[in-house]
């Protein structure tokens, strides 16, 4: 497939430049993941009987929020088409205890597999589906053959084709003539506010069924695939309008034509080669001291995970899966604890471990403007659409850099993210009064930004709640 041709041309040299599009900063990081998406690549070279000998070597990530750990890991996951799923590790607890089994990590990528699988099968039958679709469409419009007197009158009021109904042997003659004329119109999008009925499935409802307290993600999740099985899918017909309906009939066109299986297959070996889990705040279950308490807990968490990451088979709807390959990445502040109070087995599945340092004011003068998706570009594309051009100077992307700094080091210290509430402070009353008060040329400068946050800024306690 193209993913795997496109896996090719990236050497980690690339992997890295392509990071650097969306992610300032944090080089180590990024060479470590780098080299480990390589190697992937370079295993599925080798021989079989080699191939399965060699795993991926999972990677620890330390730094504090908003310092770009899951972004790294997102970018990296959508470079070469991989499934990925983020999840937190304090939403899982000891079997035993009242919590989502570990397990549903695996069955969350396996799931995020089908549907990057499905769509992309659906894009390549989607031109004959389409085809398919307008086919229906016509027959609906017009069926071949002679026209009824419902049909008689449809016709009538398209203006051209009264001619052509009328005698028996008129209709037989211009069938397909009508037939070509209803094309050009439907493919033009004259027709598209007509009426036409067609055949509508709806799915059984029945996600009501299953608010039972205690029950997990695996059980409910098996009860519901049962449920849709045993109760038959209800059709009825509905009056759309013509628009509507080339989307339906093109949907139903299409899932017609996927091989359930085929995709399935792929969907699976894909989650197995290629998948990555991403473990957010690891640090929140290190813990490895005896007796009663939290740490009884998150120790036990700990343990059920191991042998997720260690390799094991995981059922799930679409079959089992063995998770010996799968790429898992963990990140953590690590304020509190330390990698060395995870339990041992687990610290040796993660054997790279890479530091992100803390963003400082340049970092924020570098998040703002050079990424391709840049929070500036962002802005300015946003305002745009009601006819505002806004106009960042570069003594204003200083200061809103600088203000990040002072309130990351006065409140609670959340990375870039901080640039966020930042802007939506400082473009608030723009943001609100377009388009009615205020259109074209907006400059934004120093003095602008810091009036709106001085008396943030002055007030340390008032930061702390709204910024």
């Amino acid at each position: 497939m193209k993913t795997e041709a496109a896996s090719e041309e990236l050497t980690p040299r690339a992997i890295v430049r392509e990071l650097d599009k969306y992610i300032v900063g944090q080089h180590e990081a990024k060479k470590v993941v780098a080299i480990a998406l390589r190697n992937r690549m370079r295993r599925r070279l080798l021989d079989e009987a080699l191939r399965e000998e060699v795993n991926p070597k999972n990677i620890i990530m330390i730094g504090p929020t908003g310092v770009g750990k899951t972004e790294i890991a997102r970018r990296l996951a959508r470079l070469v088409h991989s499934p990925f799923v983020k999840v937190e590790a304090t939403k899982y607890t000891e079997v035993g205890y009242v919590g989502r089994d570990v397990e549903s990590m695996v069955r969350d990528l396996v799931e995020t597999s089908v549907n990057m699988v499905r769509e992309q099968m659906t894009e390549a039958v989607r031109p004959e589906a389409k085809r398919r679709a307008r086919e229906r469409l016509l027959d609906l419009l017009g069926p071949d053959g002679a026209p009824s007197r419902g049909r008689r009158r449809f016709l009538g009021g398209l203006g051209s084709q009264e001619a052509a109904v009328e005698g028996e042997s008129a209709e037989e003659g211009a069938a397909g003539h009508t037939r070509e004329q209803l094309a050009k119109l439907l493919d033009s999008g004259a027709l598209d506010s007509r009426e036409v009925e067609v055949e509508v499935t709806a799915r059984p409802a029945i996600e009501g069924m299953f608010g039972v307290v205690g029950v997990d993600d695996q059980m409910m999740g098996g009860l519901r695939d049962m449920m849709e099985k045993l109760m038959p899918q209800k059709k009825h017909h509905s009056r759309v309008s013509v628009g509507e309906a080339r989307r339906l009939l093109t949907e139903q066109e299409a899932e017609a034509m996927l091989d359930q299986e085929k995709m399935t297959r792929e969907a699976l070996e894909r989650a197995e080669q290629s998948g990555i889990i991403f473990i957010d705040e690891i640090d929140k279950i290190a813990g490895r001291h005896a007796g009663a308490g939290p740490d009884v807990s998150r120790e036990g968490v700990q343990r059920d995970i191991l042998p997720i990451v260690e390799g094991s088979a995981v059922f799930t709807k679409y079959g089992t899966i063995r998770t010996d390959h799968i790429l898992f990445i963990a990140a953590g502040a690590f304020h509190a604890t330390k990698p060395s109070d995870l339990i041992p087995e687990l610290q040796g599945r993660f054997p790279l471990r890479v530091e992100l340092k803390s963003l400082d004011t340049d970092d924020f003068k570098r998040i703002l403007v050079e990424p391709e998706n840049s929070l500036i570009k962002q802005y300015i594309a946003l305002l745009k659409t009601d006819g505002v051009a806004l106009d960042f100077t570069d003594d204003a992307i200083e200061e809103l850099a600088r203000s990040a700094t002072v309130i990351n080091s006065q409140a609670e210290n959340i990375g870039a993210r901080r640039l966020h509430t930042i802007l939506e402070r400082v473009l608030e009353s723009v943001a609100f009064d377009a388009p009615d008060d205020v259109q074209g040329r907006v400059v934004i400068d120093r003095a602008y930004v810091h009036e709106r946050l001085k008396d943030l800024l002055e007030n340390q306690d008032l930061s702390r709640f709204i910024l």
